[in-house]
């Protein structure tokens, strides 16, 4: 495994300490946010440093490089980078019919006041679904210069 991999584990693992000690010092409202993070970095980063050593040990680097190589392989096959595409962009839009829908939904909640903030859950997914057609589209030309 890269170097790279174990400072990100280390990085994470910093982070879910900081949390960690943050939430034990303070009481706010955001403590269980800071219990959350403070989990969700410590065991990740626990687990990220326990692999960097476990495939760094002599007696397992010929496994890790056999699933490099396969891993690989399963990267560019062609069948499946397509399917991965399609599968992209039927999630893609699926997203603009979510937030289509949510959008009205909202907006007839709000009228009906039985959501007091329907507005501003209607504006958050309209941005959400303006984020979505520019940064298909960004996307979309991005590749487009890169392959042709």
């Amino acid at each position: 495994m890269k170097r790279s991999n174990l400072i990100v584990g280390i990085v994470y693992f910093l982070i879910g300490a900081a949390c960690l000690a943050a939430a034990k010092l303070t009481e706010t409202r955001l403590e269980s946010l800071l219990w959350g993070f403070s989990g969700a970095g410590l065991c990740s980063g626990t687990v990220v440093i326990c692999r960097y050593f476990y495939w760094n040990a002599p007696s397992n680097r010929e496994e890790y490089a056999e699933r490099l190589e396969n891993e690989r392989i399963e990267l560019h096959d062609e069948l499946k980078q397509h399917l991965r595409d399609r599968a992209g962009r039927y999630a893609y839009l699926m997203g603009l019919c979510v937030s289509s829908v949510s959008i009205m939904v909202f907006a007839v909640l709000g009228m009906l006041e039985l959501v007091p903030e329907g507005k501003i859950l209607m504006l958050y997914a309209g941005g959400y679904m303006i984020m979505q057609l520019v940064a298909g589209w960004v996307f979309f030309r991005k590749l487009l210069e890169k392959y042709q």
